[in-house]
């Protein structure tokens, strides 16, 4: 079925309405592919049963404190969200890609933290990261090390190597356990001329470019700094 509008813009010809309107049916079934996708995504049985890592998070002062898995639970919340970040010892600096992901998760997170919690780990020791996280100005992010446990090679934050790898992951509680539910598995699917775009649909920055004439840019990536 063809759904259609009234609303016009001053000065667009007809050629312009006639694929505009294709455009807008492309539009209304990707968006309901996106509707249907999260259904399915919900639909998922729970995952295999975590266990109750134990990761590094800044205290007070230098103090650097302990906190379980089962702790990143804020109260009254079932479902955590948890990104592993690339940044380990080994690299100089972060990834400039998730870099610009948590960029625009930081100006969410007290709006995600209304309905679910959220957190970042890193392998990199818990100081470096949040001196990083203070050169950038997050202010909102949960942020923890990973580099006294098996966090990231158990779900994925970094390859048998030790290379690090961006991942999404979704953990819930029922019946007071923990399991896994939901990861961004389309990272490791590879299509030719495609990047794997495993969160695009939750990073502002993609989301915005993909409006304009212009489009990603061929071979842009976000960078740590720009020249002014």
């Amino acid at each position: 079925m063809t759904r259609t509008h009234e609303t016009r813009y001053p000065g667009e010809s007809a050629q312009y309405r006639q694929m505009r309107d294709k455009l807008l049916q492309a539009e209304l079934e990707l968006r309901n592919q996106v509707h249907a996708v999260a259904e399915l995504r919900r639909q998922l049985p729970l995952g295999g049963e975590v266990k109750d890592y134990v990761f590094e998070e800044s205290g007070k002062g230098d103090k650097v404190d302990k906190v379980h898995l089962a702790e990143l639970f804020a109260p009254r919340q079932n479902t955590l969200l948890l990104y592993s970040y690339m940044y380990s010892p080994q690299m100089k600096a972060p990834c400039p890609m998730c870099t610009s992901f948590l960029d625009g998760l930081d100006g969410n997170a007290q709006h995600i933290r209304q309905q679910v919690s959220l957190a970042v780990v890193a392998k990199s020791p818990i100081a470096r990261i949040r001196e990083f996280a203070r050169q950038r100005g997050w202010r909102n992010l949960r942020l923890l090390s990973s580099a006294g446990n098996t966090y990231n090679a158990d779900y994925h934050g970094e390859d048998g190597e030790g290379e690090q790898q961006p991942m999404m992951n979704v953990f819930t509680k029922r019946s007071g356990k923990i399991h896994h539910f939901y990861g961004s598995e389309t990272y490791f699917v590879h299509e030719p001329g495609h990047e794997p775009c495993h969160i695009d649909m939750m990073w502002p920055l993609w989301n915005a470019l993909d409006l304009t004439p212009e489009g990603r840019g061929e071979d842009w990536y976000p960078r740590l700094t720009y020249a002014e």
